[in-house]
C-alpha cells in the first residue's frame, strides 16, 4: 500500500505453490526411471531383443511423460485493474471484473474459482487448498481488486 492511503494499481499474480514442487519432483523420477530402465533393457528372459533405438525410445517416452506432469506448474491468475486473467492447465481465459460476480472458494473445494453470471463458474487452478496461507492470501487479493473495480 502506498505511504498516502490509496492502494496501488500493480498487476497482482499467483501460482500454486505445492503442485509445482510436487510436480517437478515428479518429473524429475519418471526421466531418471525411464532413463535407467531404457539403459537396462538389452535382452529379456522372453527372448525380446531391445535395440538401441528401443532403448532412446524408452528414454525419450519418460521425458515426455516428464513434460506433461510439468502441465501442473502451469497454472497463474494474473489480477489488475480491468480484469483477472486466469490460466489453467490447458486453458486460458481473461475476465473483464465486471464479468465476475465473486471469488469465491467452496468448504471442500481443492481450488478457488470465479462466480460468473447465470450461475456458472471459472476454476482458478493457481489457488489451491493444499497452498494454505498462500491461498487465503491469493483469494483476499483477488477480492481486494474486485471490489476496488466494482466500486470505481
Amino acid at each position: 500500500m502506498a505511504a498516502t492511503g490509496e492502494q496501488t494499481t500493480e498487476p497482482v499474480q499467483f501460482r500454486p505453490f505445492y503442485s509445482v514442487i510436487a510436480a517437478s519432483v515428479l518429473a524429475v523420477l519418471i526421466v531418471i526411471a525411464f532413463t535407467i530402465v531404457g539403459l537396462l533393457l538389452r535382452q529379456s528372459h522372453t527372448g525380446a531383443v531391445f535395440r538401441p533405438s528401443d532403448q532412446v525410445a524408452m528414454i525419450v517416452l519418460g521425458v515426455l511423460l516428464a513434460g506433461g506432469t510439468m502441465l501442473w506448474a502451469v497454472p497463474r491468475v494474473r489480477a489488475d485493474a480491468d480484469g483477472v486473467e486466469v490460466r489453467n492447465v490447458l486453458t486460458s481465459k481473461r475476465f473483464g471484473w465486471r464479468e465476475v460476480l465473486a471469488i469465491s472458494f467452496p468448504d471442500g473445494a481443492a481450488f478457488a474459482r470465479l462466480e460468473l453470471p447465470d450461475d456458472e463458474y471459472y476454476t482458478v487452478m493457481a489457488v489451491q487448498a493444499v497452498d494454505g496461507w498462500r491461498a487465503v492470501e491469493a483469494v483476499r487479493a483477488l477480492r481486494a481488486r474486485h471490489k476496488r473495480a466494482w466500486q470505481e
